[in-house]
């Protein structure tokens, strides 16, 4: 069945950006061979302040044999990003349309926002900032829920030419303290708490914990802007806009009418207060177009986590052209991405990219099980959602509850379904792509990185013939080689290191503070390229099926394989909801596989059930890749964003009890369950 193609249906492809694969073809050779003329008529479509000239469109370097690494695209051009967002759709008449609706954790809280009216809160929210001293350059670290003001904040940094750095908001203090010392941030915005499902997180304390040990460390930021959230639930008052329904009292959700926050008056002001003074209007800032826009940080697999740095004018030009091909949005259209804002996902595919199209996105607070496991089926239906973009980890996870919860709600206005964070099975495409979109929408499997801005390799839901599981073909700009270990390029099929040869605009500059960091891990393997740490596998048809992280591939008995193929080997068996695949050291084989099962609602975990599946993979991928140990596994051990955490679960394999940092999973408990299960 995964090899089987899937083919675009011929209504949407007919209507779609990217009619077929021959268009295709022509355009990604266009990017490639002319990549100033190609990018330089998409940046039409935006304004600059000053133009570049051609001469200075594209320069880079990606051999370090040649000198320093660097990446740079439309120097000498100046722009501001929250004016091609925000100002330039009002002007063009789009001011009274909904950039985004929010749904709250709760179904009876909702809102919506105009372009028009975010432009103003942008403007106001960018005067309070000019207030407390920022100043272009200057960094802003963000620790917030998936509220309104979050997206305000963002484009108010970017209004003043301030870089923002978002801290998921799950992260612990440890964590946010790390990242604030690390850019030097001057001000932090927050928001007093927020509930997910039923728990409740008092963000302020976590913050107020943060800021101590940033303190001790010999950094102070100088201010603390809190969103009343909480307050807000507890009594409505203040919201964004009049257009609002909040059922929410003091007592719903387990809140109280008060909730305890810690406050420090020297240093800790309301968003509400500071904005009832604040002019309504804010001239943009003109800023570079190599000018840092933002760092986000993604975790090392050593060491402290890295400040990936994306400057302004190619991340925007980018963010926007693959919004608009990979989803093929359509003025009208209601798009709908689930991830959580504080990752690069909801960076480029929640706000950039979205408002940089004129979209209309909704925002969700809450998480898919609450109050009930319908609650995604229920918003898409809601809303009349087109385009909707989640993890495998959240389709797999809903795949548990059977169909009938899909069936009960309309889904017919969806027309492309998309998955990010991870390859997928093929189970869970087949699934998504049978009962989520009834056959008829082009899912679009896409692979991209903090790293790299946005997606690198996807199908284009007009376009490209699908396989279950392939992230296809290059996006435009893009080139993708596969190297062996002595990095020479592996034509045809085969399966290697995943790597680039060029920059596209969209790409990272560099690591916030520590160039010589960014030169050497993604560099300094293999001179002239650079380095997913990914691998990935070209099939007969040329389509690419990214295998996961290198340091999740399997060496057993000489032989290279990857968790992801094992993985979606044992989740083909009808009885198993989830799998995750991990090495544990053998005295003979060098490494064995040790695999965790969680089983569907209602199946028992068995000896029968495991022999059955160390038989599946022995047949499907050879004698050598059968497991040796396949583990009982209630839950995995997941961050809120629905990442697995493989560290944790080689930890487990081997029995060290020393994990590590688990703060940012989503279940801590379940690590105690794994251990106690082992056999």
């Amino acid at each position: 069945m995964a090899d089987r193609i899937y083919n675009p249906n011929p209504e949407l492809a007919k209507k779609a950006h990217c009619k077929s694969m021959q268009q295709y073809k022509t355009m990604h050779e266009k990017s490639i061979e002319y990549p100033e003329a190609f990018w330089g008529e998409i940046a039409k479509e935006f304004y600059w302040e000053t133009a570049t000239s051609n001469d200075k469109f594209f320069s880079y370097n990606f051999d370090l044999n040649q000198g320093d690494i660097y990446i740079k695209w439309m120097e000498g051009a100046t722009t501001n990003l929250s004016f091609n967002l925000l100002d330039k759709n009002v002007k063009c008449g789009n001011g009274e349309k909904i950039a985004f609706y929010w749904e709250g954790n709760d179904p009876d809280d909702y809102s919506k926002l105009t372009y028009k009216k975010l432009l103003q809160e942008t403007c106001m929210f960018a005067n309070v900032l000019k207030s407390k001293g920022v100043q272009k350059g200057d960094r802003v670290a963000i620790y917030m829920p998936m509220i309104l003001e979050l997206p305000i904040a963002m484009l108010a940094c970017t209004r003043i030419g301030a870089v923002h750095s978002v801290v998921f908001g799950g992260y612990s203090s440890d964590s946010l303290a790390e990242r604030i010392m690390d850019c030097k941030a001057k001000v932090l915005i927050t928001a007093d708490g927020v509930f997910r499902g039923e728990k409740l997180l008092l963000l302020k304390n976590i913050c107020d914990d943060a800021l101590t040990k940033v303190k001790a460390h010999g950094h102070e930021v100088e201010c603390c802007v809190v969103v009343g959230h909480l307050r807000r639930l507890a009594n409505p008052h203040g919201k964004i806009t009049g257009e609002t329904k909040n059922g929410v009292n003091g007592t719903s959700n387990g809140g109280s009418s008060e909730p305890n926050v810690s406050w420090d008056d020297d240093r800790d002001c309301w968003w509400h207060e500071e904005m009832e003074e604040a002019e309504p209007s804010c001239y943009p800032v003109w800023v570079a177009a190599e000018d840092p826009l933002f760092i986000l940080y993604t975790s090392g697999s050593t060491g402290k986590p890295k400040g990936v740095l994306h400057t302004t004018a190619g991340y925007l030009i980018y963010a926007a052209t693959t919004f608009k091909y990979v989803f093929d949005y359509k003025p009208g259209d209601v798009y709908w991405c689930t991830a959580d804002i504080g990752w690069i996902t909801g960076h480029t595919y929640v706000v950039y990219g979205p408002l940089a199209n004129g979209a209309t996105s909704v925002i969700f607070e809450g998480t898919p099980f609450y109050p009930h496991n319908d609650r995604y089926w229920s918003v898409i239906d809601k809303y009349k959602v087109n385009q909707f973009y989640t993890a495998p980890t959240a389709i797999r996870s809903l795949m548990k509850f059977g169909d009938e919860l899909v069936k009960k709600h309309d889904l017919s206005t969806l027309k492309v379904l998309g998955s990010v964070g991870e390859p997928i099975n093929s189970e869970a495409w087949l699934w998504f792509y049978n009962h989520v979109g009834h056959g008829k929408c082009s899912i679009a499997d896409t692979f991209w990185q903090t790293e790299t801005g946005g997606h690198v390799i996807t199908p284009l839901p007009g376009a490209t013939p699908m396989k279950p599981g392939s992230a296809t073909f290059p996006f435009f700009g893009v080139l993708p080689e596969l190297l062996d270990e002595d990095g020479r390029v592996i034509e045809g099929e085969g399966e290697g290191y995943l790597v680039f040869r060029r920059p596209w605009p969209g790409m990272m500059r560099s690591l916030y503070g520590n160039h010589d960091r960014f030169q050497t891990t993604y560099f300094d393997r293999f001179h002239g390229f650079y380095c997913t740490g990914d691998g990935a596998r070209r099939d007969a048809d040329g389509y690419l099926w990214v295998t996961g992280r290198i340091d999740d591939m399997l060496n057993v008995s000489g032989h290279l394989m990857s968790t992801a193929e094992v993985e979606s080997v044992l989740t083909e068996h009808s009885d198993v909801a989830e799998a995750a695949v991990v090495s544990k050291p053998h005295p003979v084989k060098g490494q064995c596989l040790y695999c965790f099962v969680t089983p569907n609602e209602g199946r028992i975990f068995s000896k029968q059930l495991s022999d059955e599946l160390k038989r599946k993979v022995r047949e499907k991928i050879g004698p050598f890749a059968q497991p040796d140990v396949i583990q009982h596994a209630p839950g995995l051990p997941k961050t809120r964003s629905g990442k697995i955490m493989r560290r944790i679960l080689r930890k487990i394999a081997i029995g060290d009890k020393n994990v590590g940092d688990v703060s940012t999973l989503a279940d801590e408990a379940v690590v105690d369950v794994l251990f106690q299960l082992r056999p």
